[in-house]
C-alpha cells in the first residue's frame, strides 16, 4: 500500500513536470497549423499513392489474361519512374521561380529538388507546411497523370518505349503545364481555376494517351470493315472483380486527391472545407455510377459493369476541377453529366478506330474537360471563357509535344510489338512469364 502511494506521488510530480515543459515550449498557433498542414499533405499523399494500386488493378482486370503481368509491371515501373523524374527535374520546373528568369510565366527552374526545412526547425513556420511533405504530395499527382496513359495503350505497346515516354511526361510535359496554374504562371494570372487537376492531371494524361493511341494503332482484329460498315470485335477483360476492386481503391484514394488539395488543415474553416470536398467527391462518383447503370440498361437492355466502373471514375474526374464550391446537388449534376459523356463517347471512339482498352480517354480527357469548363457554374472567381482558354492551351501543348515524342520513338526504336508477339501476349514476349499460367492461352490469328 505504501509502495502504491509512493508511485502515485512520483507519477503526480512527473505529470506536473511534463505540463510545465509543454507550457515552457510555448507551442504557437503557427506551429500547430504547420503540423496539421504537413500531416494533411502526408495523409493525402499516401492516399493518392494508393491510387497507383487502383489503376494497376483496374487495368489488370480490363486487359486479357495474356497481358496482365505486363500491365502490372508498367504500373509499378511508371510510379517509381515518376518519383525519380519529379525529383530530378519536374518539381523545380513546376514550382521554382516560375514568374522569373528565362521562362517567366511558362516554366520554372531546371534543377534537382533540394528540400530545406531548416527554418521550421528553427521556429519559423511561415512556410505553412514541410518541404518534404509538399514534394511527396505533388509527386504522387505527377504519377497519376502517367498512370492514365498505360491503360489506353495496353496489349500492344513495347515496355521500354512506353517507359521512355512516361519519363518525358513526368519530367517535362506535366510539370510545364502545371507551372502555368499551380506554379503561378500565365494561366493562374489569367484567372484559370483547376482545384485538384481535372485538366492539369487527368486531361494532360488523356491527351498524351490519345496521341499514343493514334500513333500506335488499334489491337489486331479490333476493327474490320464489312460492306463499308465498321465491325468491332469485343475483347473482354480477364478479371472484372479485380477491375471493380481497382475502382473502389481509386474512389477511396480520390478523397486524398481532392481533399488534401485544400492544402491546409490549420483552422476550423479548412476542416469544414475538406469535409465538404469529401462529400461532393463521393456524391459525384455515386451519381456517375447510377447514371451509367441506367443509361446502359436503356441503350443496351443490359447493365454493363465496365461502364458502371467508368461512370464512377467519370464522376470523380468531373468534380475534381472544383470539389469545394458546388452544393451537393450541383456535384450530383456534374458527376451525372460526366457519366453521360463516357457512355456516348466510347462508341464514338470505336467509330474513329481509336482503341482505348480501359476507356481512359473518355473518362480522364473528356470528363476532365467537362469538369474544368463547368467550374463557373458554382465558382464566380473565374469565367467560362477563361476556363476554355486554359483547356485549349494545355490540350494544344500536350498534343504537340506528345506527338513529337511518340513520332520519334516510333521512327527510331519502334513502339509496337510484332503481330506474332501481340498474339502470343506481352507477358510471354516482354517478361517471359504469365500472370495466370494455369488459365491463359495463346490466341490464334482472327479469321474473317
Amino acid at each position: 500500500m505504501k509502495k502504491f502511494k509512493y508511485r502515485s506521488i512520483v507519477l503526480g510530480f512527473s505529470i506536473i513536470g511534463l505540463t510545465q515543459s509543454v507550457q515552457a515550449a510555448e507551442i504557437t498557433p503557427a506551429e500547430t497549423s504547420f503540423v496539421f498542414n504537413t500531416l494533411l499533405f502526408l495523409i493525402g499523399g499516401f492516399l493518392v499513392m494508393f491510387m497507383a494500386a487502383g489503376f494497376s488493378m483496374l487495368e489488370a482486370g480490363m486487359v486479357r489474361s495474356k497481358n496482365v503481368a505486363t500491365i502490372c509491371t508498367k504500373n509499378i515501373s511508371l510510379y517509381a519512374l515518376s518519383g525519380l523524374m519529379f525529383w530530378l527535374v519536374g518539381y523545380e520546373l513546376m514550382y521554382n521561380n516560375v514568374n522569373q528568369g528565362f521562362g517567366s510565366g511558362y516554366f520554372g527552374k531546371l534543377s534537382i529538388f533540394s528540400p530545406d526545412d531548416s527554418a521550421a526547425i528553427s521556429g519559423d513556420f511561415s512556410a505553412n507546411y514541410g518541404a518534404y511533405a509538399d514534394w511527396f504530395f505533388q509527386m504522387v499527382f505527377c504519377a497519376t497523370a502517367s498512370s492514365i496513359v498505360s491503360g489506353t495503350l495496353a496489349e500492344r505497346i513495347k515496355l521500354w518505349p512506353f517507359l521512355i515516354f512516361s519519363g518525358v511526361l513526368t519530367a517535362f510535359i506535366y510539370p510545364v503545364t502545371g507551372s502555368w496554374v499551380w506554379g503561378g504562371g500565365w494561366l493562374a494570372e489569367l484567372g484559370f481555376t483547376d482545384f485538384a487537376g481535372s485538366t492539369l492531371v487527368h486531361s494532360v494524361g488523356g491527351w498524351a494517351a490519345l496521341m499514343g493511341a493514334v500513333f500506335l494503332g488499334p489491337r489486331l482484329g479490333k476493327y474490320r470493315e464489312v460492306n463499308g460498315k465498321i465491325c468491332i470485335t469485343p475483347y473482354p477483360g480477364s478479371n472484372l472483380p479485380i477491375a471493380t476492386l481497382g475502382t473502389f481503391i481509386l474512389w477511396f484514394g480520390w478523397f486524398g486527391f481532392n481533399g488534401a488539395s485544400q492544402l491546409a488543415l490549420g483552422s476550423a474553416a479548412d476542416a469544414i472545407a475538406i469535409a465538404k470536398i469529401f462529400a461532393n467527391t463521393n456524391m459525384a462518383a455515386a451519381a456517375g455510377t447510377i447514371t451509367a447503370l441506367v443509361l446502359t440498361q436503356l441503350l443496351y437492355k443490359k447493365v454493363d459493369l465496365t461502364m458502371a466502373l467508368n461512370g464512377a471514375l467519370a464522376g470523380l474526374v468531373s468534380i475534381t476541377a472544383d470539389p469545394l464550391s458546388p452544393s451537393i446537388s450541383q456535384a450530383v449534376f456534374i458527376g451525372s453529366i460526366g457519366a453521360f459523356i463516357v457512355i456516348i463517347s466510347v462508341p464514338l471512339l470505336d467509330r474513329l478506330k481509336i482503341d482505348d482498352v480501359v476507356g481512359a480517354i473518355p473518362v480522364h480527357l473528356l470528363c476532365g474537360i467537362w469538369g474544368t469548363l463547368i467550374v463557373p457554374l458554382s465558382n464566380v472567381q473565374t469565367g467560362f471563357g477563361t476556363q476554355a482558354i486554359g483547356v485549349i492551351a494545355i490540350g494544344v501543348f500536350v498534343c504537340a509535344v506528345s506527338a513529337v515524342f511518340w513520332w520519334v520513338l516510333k521512327t527510331t526504336i519502334g513502339i509496337r510489338v510484332s503481330e506474332e508477339q501481340e498474339r502470343l501476349g506481352l507477358d510471354q514476349v516482354e517478361l517471359g512469364l504469365k500472370a495466370y499460367p494455369e488459365f491463359s492461352h495463346i490466341e490464334t490469328a482472327p479469321k474473317y
